[in-house]
């Protein structure tokens, strides 16, 4: 009787699939019902927007007679600049001939001949483009910035490292800058420091500080205790452990910190120049403005290979010996190659001959145009086929659904995804965007990424178990990933821009070249680190490389997968608004519309806001999907 009874009741279980496929049919059915109703139209005299605006306002009148300006924020200001100009006025000091020669020098101390050429002829590159000034420029800014970073966020992550009370203190905070995109640090800094190279270099330093503090820490957290006990030991103090054990101990991973700070430095010196940074990123935003991809191309170059000439070298420094000594050899060559240049700049002119310079503007227009007239049909087709049958309808069902039922919606996704208090902070941003006004462009912002974010996964995902299954896939695709991971973010606009025109399928293409890079790599090492013995298991069950796959490889990388669907989310947040410059429109255009026209600031200032926590509320939800338990298998006993 008990046996039929367990039979019978097995036997009415309803399916996994029932209840989500229930909610979801309500969902339509309540949406059908209320469509058009409760929408938040978006009003560009909001009174977010306006007291905004009032407020900076207030501030551009007190700048100079406020004791918070004068005697705090002014003198941030004035030191801030002072570096900067110290570092701009060595480099032009230095010469052409000089800087290159110093730059090279470097490199082969650093790394060896190799890596000397490839600076040198790196450098020198630049004023071949005709771009030696505003490449000294952003060099300067970006080493005043990364000074600035390191000179915070190294003592910040040493203290991290030492103390998990500061750590966990620390993380939210951390978690919100990295998940902030670019455009966000703009605006606020505007506000308080102004416009020009000071409020550029401290919006680089901020941004790029997060890296910094989260590589340092854990680095002092990796030193060996036993390390740290055997000095204690010896009656070493505190100090003298810090700064004999833990710092050299952690010295290669902390060459890495320099490393992505620089990186990080580079991607944000291009968006700095929208408040009037100097520097390459003029040159791309005069580009952008002009659809003129002969202007950006040289320009985003030029960022490229600074960027990979610093990477190289600081690579260099992170892989060797700590106790290895440099040779005489190598020693003597890279200060006659420093020497030569600068003996050399005494008897040239400090600028760039401008008989060297070769302009390569009109070659790339020519055949940008070649390639949109030769690719129209195809280029076109894409555009159309993605923005009619996709966008359109995506975007109009956000927009034109009740916020509530919108809101209802995420609590509910979050809920099942992630667990209650990462639901109910999704909740709590999407209020907010709802409260500041923004609601209309955030839902068009939030079709813009999701669209995005599917690509983005389906091609990474894909590329990712294609290089976890051959390692001669691997070999050949790794150097591409490295070359894609070191490039800013602006230079994804330039074949985006020049393949679609100023289109909201720009930003999208532009953004799912920019995210997919890390999304292979997260894969790839997601499936690698399966043990060795599970599949082994699997194997000697008789399943197939498909099988093993999907029912092993798959469910056991699910950590790796959703992390690499989290940062996949954030970068194509990011990379939109971004693509604000190139007719993303929504929430990128009101930012990049603040900054150039003064009456907009209001709408700008609280756009940069509303992205912010777009992007918190998508971050914690796959972030609270990576913390939860995978599902309970049946028990078929």
């Amino acid at each position: 009787m008990s046996s039929t009874t367990v039979t019978s009741a097995s036997g009415l279980r309803m399916p996994r699939w029932a209840a989500p496929a229930g909610i979801t049919v309500l969902f339509v059915l309540v949406y059908l019902v209320f469509r058009g109703t409760g929408t938040l139209p978006h009003n560009s005299e909001a009174a977010p927007f306006t007291a905004v605006t009032e407020l900076r306002e207030w501030i551009d009148d007190h700048r100079n007679d406020n004791p918070i300006f004068l005697y705090f924020l002014n003198y941030i200001r004035l030191f801030v600049d002072l570096v900067y100009t110290f570092f701009l006025s060595t480099l032009v000091a230095m010469g052409w001939p000089g800087l290159i020669g110093v730059m090279g020098g470097l490199a082969w101390l650093a790394g060896g001949w190799r890596v000397a050429l490839g600076a040198v002829a790196g450098f020198a590159s630049f004023g071949v483009f005709g771009l030696w000034q505003s490449s000294v420029e952003t060099l300067a800014l970006v080493a005043a910035a990364v000074l600035l970073s390191l000179a915070i966020g190294v003592p910040i992550g040493v203290w991290a490292g030492l103390s998990e009370r500061v750590r966990k203190a620390i993380t939210p905070v951390l978690d919100v800058m990295q998940i902030m995109p670019t455009f966000a640090y703009l605006a606020p800094l505007a506000l308080f420091f102004h416009i020009g190279a000071p409020a550029g270099a401290i919006a680089t330093m901020i941004y790029s500080m997060p890296p910094a503090i989260r590589i340092t820490a854990l680095a002092i957290g990796q030193v060996s205790p036993t390390a740290v006990e055997a000095s204690a030991s010896l009656g070493a103090t505190r100090t003298q452990t810090l700064f004999k054990v833990y710092l050299p101990l952690a010295r290669s991973t902390m060459a890495l910190a320099v490393n992505q700070t620089i990186m990080m430095a580079l991607s944000m010196v291009v968006i700095a120049n929208l408040i009037s940074a100097p520097g390459l990123g003029s040159d791309i935003i005069r580009g952008l403005s002009r659809a003129q991809v002969g202007i950006m191309l040289p320009a985003g170059i030029a960022i490229v290979i600074m960027a990979v000439v610093l990477d190289r070298i600081m690579v260099a420094v992170a892989r060797r010996d700590p106790h290895s000594r440099i040779g005489r050899g190598r020693l003597a060559a890279a200060g006659a190659l420093a020497l030569t240049g600068l003996a050399a700049a005494a008897f040239v002119p400090r600028q760039w001959p401008a008989e060297l310079t070769v302009s390569v503007t009109r070659p790339i227009n020519e055949t940008v145009l070649w390639a949109e007239t030769s690719w129209y049909g195809v280029t076109t087709f894409i555009k159309d086929t993605v923005t009619i049958y996709l966008l359109n309808p995506l975007e109009t069902v956000f927009t034109t659904a009740p916020w509530w039922l919108v809101a209802a919606g995420v609590l509910l996704a979050a809920w099942r995804v992630s667990g209650a208090r990462p639901a109910l902070t999704a909740l709590a941003c999407l209020l907010g965007i709802a409260l500041l006004g923004t609601w209309e462009h955030s839902m068009r912002t939030l079709t813009t990424v999701a669209v995005a974010v599917v690509a983005t996964l389906a091609i990474g995902v894909l590329l990712g178990i294609a290089a976890a299954r051959s390692d001669r896939f691997s070999v050949v695709q790794r150097p591409l990933l490295d070359a894609a991971q070191t490039m800013p973010a602006f230079v994804y606009l330039l074949p985006a821009l020049a393949l679609f025109g100023t289109t909201r399928f720009t930003a999208i293409f532009a953004s799912v070249i920019y995210a997919v890079p890390p999304v292979v790599r997260l894969v790839e090492d997601g499936i690698r680190n399966v043990p060795a013995s599970v599949i082994e298991a699997a194997t000697s069950t008789g399943s197939t490389p498909g099988q093993i796959l999907r029912k092993v490889q798959l469910p056991l990388a699910r950590r790796a997968i959703l992390l690499a669907a989290n940062q996949g989310i954030v970068l194509t947040l990011a990379m939109v608004v971004v693509g604000g410059l190139v007719g993303a429109g929504a929430l990128g255009y009101d930012v990049v519309l603040g900054f150039s026209q003064r009456p907009d600031f209001g709408m700008g200032f609280v756009a940069g806001v509303a992205t912010v926590l777009l992007g918190v509320m998508l971050d914690r939800i796959t972030q609270g999907a990576d913390g939860r338990s995978l599902p309970r298998k049946r028990n078929f006993t």
